[in-house]
């Protein structure tokens, strides 16, 4: 069978990817920029890549006309840029309207549950690119999930975050909001389950784990898991605004995401009765058991896809390759080499790099420059990196984006995610004669940006030399 996956870069595609793979499929990913996913870790011959907008008609012409089906997973709710909603349309009916020129014999879509009259933004958006999409010439599935439990994911990370970090949480009234999580693992298995299942042609199903809980409850249950004593007291005077800076300061979300969730988060999302599960026969995993199904990801370092995985820069999310040549002209670099030992245990220590690692000289620097970047409005250090020794291009890495991560040529190259009054890239190379050269290059907009660099000069001299010392040495 042949499947057309959008959205093949974010957290549930990547996660169907291997699954639709192992179950005989041919996929086609669609990507909007190709440097951004790796193939070879999938190693199937089944698998094909092509490069497509939704946003941009002009570039859908490259899809398959002999596709059977295919996956809609195109969300934007991390995004900043304000009019997500209006991108969301756009997006699908650009979809629509080519998939509904090929052979397609099922389109399915993974929604938001949607049982509230008074939806959030967030979630009227989910349901306007539904109703796009069932307009289309073909058998629409919608599968709408509510909380998605699972290593890496955006709901299970700032319930961890919250948790481990605050023995005492004074929180806003939406925590008494009811909710139904679903674990990963079952959302995976509704998606692939219901592939040509004729008797889901053009329905929708909410899907959802065997609990219903309160926010408050989630924490809680989550503590209990991790053997944590936890209070919580909710307080009626914390504004929507309020809530999303709480959470945007707590965890490692951005501030567009902590908005759309805090908006989602007043609506209760409980699954209306079906057989669907029945149907496929898949056993609901409860609430508890996905966060232990998650923690043991982590502990096994086996983090197939993370929430980070989406862009926040609004510069990068029309394509990263076009930032992979690092510009030379009006630019602003530090520049260091040194002489190694051991060019493969260097390379190790570079693919280490930040997250628990750190930045191996003065992490201390580099948490305050996080934690003003947060003050901005930035992604700060929190976000860490998805796994402990493994990098790809696209991968969130702390404050940076990573461009390129080449380990046949030996170079890392990152791009700055924080808030700056220009554009900052670091790169780190070892040449064929055991060298490593390490470049930070700022391009600054204007004369802040001039000022910005002068006034950190003073302090780049030590943290970069103590860096590049660091990781030759260690």
């Amino acid at each position: 069978m042949k499947i057309l996956l959008t959205g093949a870069t974010g957290y549930i595609a990547q996660r169907l990817l291997p699954v639709l793979l192992g179950q005989g499929h041919e996929v086609t990913c669609c990507v909007r920029d190709r440097i951004r996913f790796n193939p070879e870790k999938f190693r199937s011959t089944a698998l094909s890549v092509i490069e497509a907008d939704f946003l941009k008609k002009e570039t859908l012409k490259i899809i398959p006309a002999d596709i059977d089906v295919a996956y809609y997973l195109i969300h934007s709710m991390s995004a900043s840029a304000g009019n997500f909603e209006k991108l969301e349309e756009i997006s699908a009916t650009n979809f629509r309207d080519i998939i509904q020129q090929t052979k397609v014999r099922q389109v399915i879509y993974l929604s938001g549950i949607v049982n509230d009259e008074k939806l959030s933004k967030h979630l009227k958006s989910r349901k306007n690119v539904e109703n796009v999409l069932a307009s289309g010439l073909y058998p629409l599935t919608t599968l709408r999930a509510g909380i998605i439990i699972g290593s890496g994911s955006a709901s299970f990370e700032i319930i961890r975050d919250l948790v481990e970090k605050l023995p005492v949480m004074v929180a806003p009234r939406w925590l008494n909001t009811s909710s139904q999580p679903i674990a990963i693992r079952n959302v995976i298995e509704f998606l692939s389950g219901v592939l040509l299942k004729k008797e889901t042609f053009s329905k929708s199903y909410d899907i959802g784990g065997p609990d219903i809980l309160t926010y408050k409850q989630m924490l809680m249950r989550y503590a209990r898991v991790r053997g944590l004593r936890r209070w919580i007291g909710i307080v009626p005077v914390m504004t929507p605004k309020l809530s999303s800076y709480w959470l945007y300061f707590i965890t490692s979300t951005s501030y567009s995401l902590a908005q759309n969730l805090v908006d989602s988060m007043k609506v209760e999302v409980v699954c209306k009765e079906n057989n669907l599960h029945d149907i496929l026969g898949i056993t609901p995993v409860s609430y508890e058991d996905a966060i232990k199904e998650a923690f043991e990801k982590m502990e096994m370092n086996q983090v197939a896809s993370t929430w980070k995985d989406a862009l926040t820069s609004d510069t990068l999310r029309y394509g990263i390759s076009r930032y992979a040549e690092v510009p030379v002209h009006g630019c602003f670099r530090d520049y260091r080499k040194i002489k190694t030992d051991d060019s493969e245990r260097v390379l190790r220590n570079i693919w280490s790099i930040g997250g628990e690692t750190g930045w191996y000289y003065g992490n201390w620097l580099w948490g305050i420059r996080g934690f003003i970047d947060k003050l901005f409005g930035g992604v700060g250090l929190r976000r860490g990196r998805k796994s402990q020794n493994e990098i790809s291009p696209g991968d969130a890495l702390d404050f940076w984006r990573v461009l390129i991560a080449d380990k046949t040529e030996k170079r890392l190259l990152l791009y700055a995610e924080m808030k700056l009054p220009g554009e900052a890239w670091l790169e780190f190379k070892i040449d064929s004669n055991n060298y490593l050269h390490q470049t930070a290059t700022f391009r600054p907009l204007g004369l802040w940006g001039r000022i910005y660099w002068y006034t950190v000069s003073p302090l780049h001299y030590f943290v970069f030399r103590g860096m590049i010392n660091r990781i030759a040495k260690t």
